[in-house]
């Protein structure tokens, strides 16, 4: 056996198996076989199907058997080539016997139905029956149905791929892969739409192959051998019921196993598993069952021994799996207990440890949020909220601290508080049994469900159950499940006060760091020019406006250079800017090779900047009304650059940019506001509105 296994893999890996086996196949075709070899064939076709549909029972995942596709068109091909031998040998050598094509067919021929061709005719129809109308029918719509909704899921589930790799909890690796998956799956699920067609012609050929061996059979027994049609019947009918049921059994398993591959669940288990799971789960549905069965027992005239056995065996089952929960329960209290009795009592006298400090960043959930943060019930926030960390660390520069997590019976059961030194930045409430479907903003229909919003960008929302994900992904909806609701969430309320989470330590530690690598520059710029408070302010300044301190060596080179002509930190943050201006426009870009701006009236930026020399405390001194007339044109313009697909930038002086930066932050979302002197001199620019003219008009 290991030699022939050996043999067998060495043929895969020469790539010999393929051309061997349509060699085999018309060799079939075209060369008579001689009853042995019919047998052999036939056997191992039996085998086949029975390994197909045995491996499609117990593959965790139909993806895991993306092969079978190509396994049926194969076996279809092997059977249907089968089928030409066997009727070539039964037509040649049918006057001889039943025995002329091999003890196979004249097993299935005299013995399965006992020799008798009208009882024959009617077991053949009852599979093909059976095969045509029921199983490879509804196979075939199903794999219809599963090939059309896994191309329409594509978009939304690339784009839930997206929002978890935006939001820190996938890395670019795990995302690739689960791209990769998808494209897999739609591939599989297309191949299984064509190879159910390839099911339903077999069943097609299985009938006419019946109706052209028994008339060929007929007419070549009574006209070439001067059979009586009575002894042409028994043979060539025999032998040709026998070769349709030899053929039929092998083609009903693999109908079986494409309905059963196409009707699973992507759940990692096997079907065995999964049945035994769904269906025994709950004992009140046995408990009612074996009542109704021991009922009709009861009843006169009933086999009352196989329907009171039945209903007693049922109902004996469904008290040993509620015994088997009450264990389950008694132990997971038993072990609750116990921990609680090993844990070493509360010191009476008060301390400084009983005066907690405030949390740096905190997260507060509900009492039915807590199974998302225990990772012993399946809870995966924490691991998110890790991944959030680290995704915000890479791209921020520096480590952003733990996030303390504890229930708080004050809110409401599914709702959960995000703070910031005690301070809430955001709250919202989550279903953990249920999955969000955000609205992008372009679906192809309405979706049942729970109208919400999402809790990060306001977004249209429907709260929908599980089950229903496939549809809304296929309706255009990005789902996202409770736990990615929340880390999303945390993580745009971090980044948006992200200046906020960098102190004196972080900033300490970046200097230590840097100081393995350019000792002198650190040793040069801290504490000799610039004390670590004027460094800290610059770097949250950076943050404020979601610039990245990763570069921290351009930014220490920066302030050493600029450092001994001011200790304003404002000075500092704009030299550090044109320093850091490629990164800045990247990460607003990308590669893109021009920059889309948004500019102000030549006109209204000289009166703002006469308003800004003359105004006190950094502010500008100018009317209310074309403050907001301003604002509003600014808003409209990022709107229609939105819709297009670009990035909101605007462009003004060095000298206004401070302000309007911080003016405009709040009030127009995802615009940037960059210098002239930010713009790097290889970089094409674009303008795509100019803002103020007519307030420019007004106020000259």
């Amino acid at each position: 056996m290991g030699a022939l296994t050996n043999a067998f893999n060495a043929i895969g890996r020469s790539g010999l198996g393929t051309p061997l086996l349509l060699m085999a196949m018309l060799s079939m075709m075209i060369i008579p076989m001689p009853p042995i070899g019919l047998d052999l064939l036939f056997t191992f076709n039996i085998a086949l199907s029975l390994v197909v549909i045995l491996v499609a029972i117990y593959t965790p995942r139909p993806l895991d058997f993306a092969v079978f596709p190509t396994i049926l068109l194969v076996a279809t091909l092997l059977r249907l080539a089968l089928n030409v031998a066997s009727t070539r040998v039964i037509l040649l050598e049918g006057h001889t016997g039943t025995d002329a094509a091999g003890n196979v067919i004249n097993a299935f021929g005299d013995f399965v139905v006992g020799g008798n061709y009208a009882v024959g005719l009617v077991v053949f129809a009852i599979l093909v029956i059976i095969n045509f109308v029921v199983v490879t029918k509804g196979a075939g719509r199903v794999s219809e149905v599963s090939a059309r909704f896994t191309l329409d899921a594509m978009p939304g589930k690339q784009m839930a791929i997206d929002a978890d790799l935006n939001a820190g909890l996938l890395t670019q690796e795990q995302a690739r892969e689960r791209r990769e998956e998808i494209a897999r799956e739609a591939d599989f699920y297309g191949s299984m739409d064509g190879a159910s067609k390839f099911v339903r012609g077999d069943a097609i050929a299985g009938i006419l192959i019946l109706f052209i061996n028994i008339i060929g059979g007929l007419i070549i027994g009574t006209m070439q051998h001067s059979m009586s049609l009575g002894d042409a019947a028994t043979n060539y009918v025999l032998l040709t019921i026998g070769d349709g049921l030899v053929a039929q059994i092998p083609s009903l398993l693999l109908s079986s196993a494409t309905a059963i591959i196409v009707t699973r669940v992507s759940a990692r288990q096997d079907m065995g598993e999964q049945v035994f799971k769904q269906m025994f789960s709950s004992p009140r549905a046995l408990y009612v069952a074996a009542g109704l069965i021991g009922t009709l027992g009861l009843v006169p005239g009933m086999p009352n021994a196989v329907f009171v056995g039945l209903a007693l065996l049922m109902a004996s089952s469904a008290y040993l799996i509620n015994q088997q929960k009450a264990a389950e329960v008694k132990a997971s209290v038993d072990r609750i207990e116990t921990e609680a009795a090993t844990r070493p009592p509360e010191a009476k006298e008060l301390g400084w440890d009983d005066v907690p400090p405030v949390d740096l960043i905190g997260l507060e959930v509900g009492y039915r949020l807590i199974p998302l943060v225990d990772r012993s019930q399946g809870g995966q926030l924490m691991g998110r909220i890790k991944g959030v960390r680290r995704k915000l660390s890479q791209e921020l520069g520096f480590l952003i601290q733990p996030v303390h997590i504890r229930d708080n019976l004050d809110l409401a059961p599914n709702a959960y508080r995000i703070s910031l030194m005690g301070v809430t930045l955001g709250e919202g409430e989550v279903f953990p049994e249920r999955e969000m479907a955000i609205n992008p903003g372009r679906v192809f229909g309405p979706l049942e469900g729970t109208a919400t919003k999402d809790p990060t960008f306001g977004l249209e929302a429907v709260w929908i159950e599980a089950s229903r994900r496939e549809e809304a992904q296929g309706l255009g909806y990005t789902v996202v499940d409770a736990s990615t609701v929340v880390a999303t969430h945390l993580s745009q309320l971090l980044k948006e006060h992200s200046h906020e989470l960098l102190g004196h330590e972080e900033v300490q530690h970046l200097l230590d760091t840097l100081a393995k690598q350019s000792p002198k520059l650190v040793e040069n710029l801290f504490p000799k020019l610039l004390s670590l408070g004027v460094i800290l302010k610059v770097m949250q300044n950076l943050l404020a406006e979601q610039v990245s301190i990763r570069d921290i060596r351009t930014i220490a080179e920066t302030l050493a250079e600029h450092g001994a002509g001011s200790q304003d930190p404002g000075v500092l943050t704009a030299a550090v800017r044109v320093a850091l201006s490629r990164s800045i426009v990247q990460n607003i870009m990308g590669t893109a090779p021009e920059l889309p701006l948004i500019a102000i009236d030549p006109t209204l930026e000289q009166i703002l900047q006469k308003s800004a020399q003359g105004a006190a405390g950094g502010g500008l001194g100018i009317e209310p009304g074309l403050a907001d007339r301003l604002q509003k044109s600014i808003a409209e313009a990022a709107q229609r650059q939105e819709m297009a697909g670009e990035p909101v930038v605007l462009v003004v002086s060095p000298e206004l940019r401070p302000w309007l930066s911080r003016w405009l932050r709040s009030a127009v979302r995802g615009l940037t506001v960059l210098a002239y002197t930010e713009i790097p001199d290889n970089k094409r620019i674009r303008v795509v509105a100019t803002v103020g003219r007519q307030d420019a008009r007004s106020e000259g």
